[in-house]
C-alpha cells in the first residue's frame, strides 16, 4: 500500500470514528 492510501484510510476512519462519538454521546460536543 501507498503512504498516501495509508494517510488517507487513517483520517476517513478517524473522521468515522468522531462521526459516532457524537452520534452515541451528543452531550460531550
Amino acid at each position: 500500500m501507498e503512504a498516501e492510501n495509508v494517510v488517507g484510510l487513517v483520517v476517513a476512519l478517524a473522521l468515522l470514528g468522531y462521526l459516532v462519538t457524537a452520534l452515541i454521546r451528543p452531550e460531550k460536543f
